[in-house]
């Protein structure tokens, strides 16, 4: 049965709560990062660094600002301000037959953004893993 992947990802976005973003996730979910060269494979790496994006971006300035559907996947595009520096992007994301997110791509534009928020995400992810 198809999915909105879009639905599946509201659910949990910016709950910065790596169990409850497990849950809708597919034991060997991918997740491609903006800043890291290659794809993070399987659950406990993808959760955790949805976690730490719902620290570093979900301030009150979050919004998804436009969504684009397909059967069992979605892109959704977002913006925020941090430290002055306006960041836009868009997750990609898929889903299986039976609502499990299988892909997460994000990209984040502009590069004084992206720069800003490798520095931001590492940051949270080690306090994340003290």
């Amino acid at each position: 049965m198809p999915h909105n992947p879009a639905e599946i990802w509201h659910k949990v976005a910016l709950s910065r709560d790596a169990t409850a973003i497990s849950a809708v996730l597919h034991d060997d979910c991918v997740f491609e990062s903006p800043v890291v060269h290659s794809p993070q494979v399987g659950k406990a790496i993808t959760a955790k660094y949805l976690a730490a994006a719902g620290h570093t971006l979900g301030n009150a300035e979050f919004a998804y600002v436009g969504e684009w559907h397909r059967e069992n996947s979605a892109i959704l595009e977002f913006q925020t301000v941090i430290d002055g520096i306006a960041i836009n992007g868009i997750d990609m994301i898929s889903c299986d037959d039976d609502g499990l997110i299988t892909h997460f791509k994000v990209m984040v534009r502009p590069l004084k953004a992206m720069n800003m928020l490798h520095q931001k995400m590492g940051e949270m992810l080690q306090r994340m893993s003290a």
